[in-house]
């Protein structure tokens, strides 16, 4: 499915299912069950299951012999991470990079559900670390809520970011979500303290076609999303030097992302979302 027809459903929790179930597609879901407290569904009972788990009610009713499965809640915690700075709010081609990394998460979110893990989420805006949705029950409800009205705007420039709320021994993934867009090193020494040997970090870095390749012609108003300054520019005058800026840029996060238990996956806004989330969850299986 477009992004562009994903981003006018405008009902994440519809678009996040159609996604998770097209990433299905060609995928096996090991979803974790067991003799858990939530019913889940039922099986046909296999030689070696424990006879008391038959649902002999139903036996009687069906002939029968079918095995009650409960989902059993995951240790893996996924922590999602949504930057709501200002540059989120780029447009290219009908298609808004803050609307598009939203669609990336509610995806996961979904697939997280449906394999039962903990989740999190969690904001990046005016420089602070903000908690939207601690794990526990419901959560997944809560994230496609505050994703749904989560609105990006002002800087992340933080010097120096403090992850209290991160501290934790249990092993987790963190998925964040950005254009990885700096004036100085600020995403580079935020992933730096974020780094850990018990955390896998992936990281969707979002840029539109012109962000990266940028094959504009004739004069354009250019504006900072950040701060609001705005200036005229012919495109072909300054192509080049940007062209050269941009390239030197994304080598240099790139290299910097080169450590244990990182992930960089870069991202177009033209990229089919499916497509994208398909590539990342069979590098990780």
């Amino acid at each position: 499915m477009q992004v562009t027809d994903l981003i006018k459903l405008n009902n994440l929790q519809l678009a996040g299912n159609l996604v998770s179930d097209e990433l299905m597609l060609g995928i096996h879901a090991s979803k974790r069950s067991g003799a858990g407290t939530e019913f889940e569904q039922y099986r046909h009972y296999q030689p070696g299951d424990d006879p008391k788990r038959i649902d002999w009610k139903l036996y009687a009713r069906s002939g029968k012999h079918l095995v009650r499965e409960s989902s059993t809640e995951s240790n893996l915690h996924i922590r999602l991470v949504l930057d709501c700075s200002g540059s989120m709010n780029y447009e290219e081609a009908g298609i808004n990079r803050f609307e598009y990394a939203k669609l990336i998460l509610a995806s996961l979110a979904y697939s997280g559900y449906r394999q039962n893990d903990q989740m999190s989420l969690y904001t990046l805006h005016n420089s602070r670390v903000e908690t939207q949705v601690p794990a526990g029950q419901l959560s997944f409800q809560k994230i496609l809520y505050a994703l749904q009205n989560a609105q990006a705007s002002g800087s992340w420039s933080a010097e120096e970011p403090k992850f209290p709320a991160f501290q934790q021994r249990q092993k987790e993934v963190l998925v964040l979500v950005s254009d990885f867009l700096q004036i100085n090193e600020e995403w580079i020494r935020l992933i730096q303290q974020l780094a850990n040997p018990r955390r896998d970090l992936v990281l969707f870095q979002i840029l539109g076609d012109q962000e990266i390749d940028f094959t504009l012609e004739g004069f354009f108003r250019f504006k900072d999303l950040e701060t609001g300054r705005e200036m005229e520019l012919q495109a072909e005058a300054v192509r080049e030097q940007f062209q050269q800026a941009s390239k030197s840029y994304l080598n240099t996060f790139e290299e910097e992302m080169r450590r244990p238990h990182i992930q960089l996956i870069r991202v177009r806004l033209s990229d089919p979302i499916a497509m994208v989330l398909r590539k990342f969850l069979i590098t990780r299986s």
